[in-house]
């Protein structure tokens, strides 16, 4: 194990551009149509939020997945990744099914066959070449910057398509995730991927995917993400089985979802579930972390580190104890952090690994992943990979 702290820095559209057209001109021959890239995302609070109507609060990486693209009106689709070469599909769009093709590629050909069935799309297809640049298995939603990054392609190159407008295509791309690719994500990933406004983060009501950009405020603090190369999948039957108790519990409550119950007393919530015991600690996370995630938007209006940080570690209690959701080394990352000065920590994306983060100053932030490094080894862990998240724009084509 290294004894150095490892960053993950993200690279710039004229680190990636050039070299990924010359790829692309060698895996398919000729040039791309253009390039595009739709950024991974962190969420600075509401966890597993989202798919019960509830509110999060996250803003887009810099750190992107890019792809080149080229159409063809053929009806005939070519998808390959710098990342894994061997691992290349080639087929006809309506070959495309649920798991056919499977893996990575499933995110993309999703969203090209969903995209494909609309009558004013007529005659399609394409030569998709990937570079994926969001650290993978991390909880940063890799797999949402790269269905975002190719679905807003193909918006671009097909006629038919350019009235598919930001909210549209990220319904697009929940689609293509829970029914291609078959991890049952919610909207949260997509729609900050797409509609991210640079320097601030986004408060998205889930119930409606209303959304309001909030200013990041707090200059002298950074948000410092530690990878801890647990492996994080959404497809592993674990985020289905929290989704399942929360649609329990909703059945349970006579509500068509959690979010009618904010404001309601959390106890006497609580209570009308009965013996339901996991029920009842999924609800309660849920309806604490929507008070949380409106509590932090008033603590940055408010330029307030301090609240911020509080309510961040409030939010990885509930995610540990109530959602259980964490792991060994999400809290050894969160202790760790705190323990060298950390305003606030916690784990984020769907749990189960990934990564987590923590609210630091500027001129701390170092130290701090000094720390936590130094935590991982001491632990006998795999030392993490660390990146500093800056509030970025949304998918865009490169000019």
């Amino acid at each position: 194990m290294t004894h150095e702290v490892t960053w993950s820095p993200a690279v710039t559209d004229a680190e990636v551009e050039p070299h990924l057209r010359a790829a692309f001109a060698r895996e398919f021959g000729g040039a791309p149509d253009g390039v595009w890239a739709a950024p991974g995302r962190v969420n600075l609070i509401g966890e597993h939020t989202d798919y019960n109507g509830g509110w999060c609060l996250p803003f887009a990486l810099a750190h992107r997945t890019f792809c080149a693209v080229r159409a063809r009106p053929d009806g005939r689709l070519r998808v390959a990744s710098r990342q894994a070469p061997d691992q290349a599909w080639e087929g006809e769009i309506e070959q495309v099914a649920p798991g056919a093709p499977g893996g990575w590629v499933a995110y993309v050909a999703g969203v090209v066959a969903i995209l494909a069935e609309g009558p004013a799309a007529g005659p399609m297809g394409a030569d998709i070449l990937v570079d994926g640049r969001v650290p993978l298995g991390a909880g940063l939603s890799s797999s949402a910057a790269l269905s975002c990054s190719s679905a807003v392609a193909l918006v671009d190159l097909v006629p038919g398509l350019a009235g598919v407008d930001r909210a549209a295509l990220a319904e697009v791309c929940v689609r293509a995730e829970n029914d291609y690719a078959g991890a049952a994500t919610g909207g949260m990933d997509q729609t900050v991927s797409l509609r991210a406004e640079d320097g601030h983060a986004l408060l998205i009501d889930c119930s409606d995917f209303s959304l309001t950009a909030v200013p990041w405020t707090l200059p002298e603090h950074e948000v410092l993400v530690i990878d801890t190369r647990a492996h994080h999948s959404l497809a592993d039957g674990q985020y289905a089985a929290r989704r399942d108790a929360c649609e329990r519990a909703c059945r349970s409550l006579g509500v068509d979802s959690l979010r009618e119950l904010h404001g309601a007393d959390v106890d006497e919530v609580l209570g009308r579930l009965g013996g339901d015991a996991e029920a009842q600690r999924r609800v309660r996370h849920v309806l604490t972390e929507n008070v949380r995630v409106l509590d932090l938007v008033a603590a940055l209006e408010a330029q307030d580190a301090e609240e911020a940080g509080r309510l961040m570690v409030a939010s990885h209690v509930s995610l540990r104890d109530d959602y259980e959701v964490s792991c060994r080394e999400l809290d050894v990352a969160v202790d760790a952090a705190l323990g060298a000065g950390a305003a606030g920590a916690r784990m984020t994306g769907g749990g189960f690994g990934g990564s987590a983060l923590a609210l630091v100053r500027r001129d701390q932030v170092d130290g701090v992943a000094r720390a936590v490094h130094e935590a991982f080894l001491a632990e006998g862990l795999e030392a993490p990979h660390l990146l500093r998240a800056t509030p970025s724009a949304p998918a865009h084509r490169l000019p």
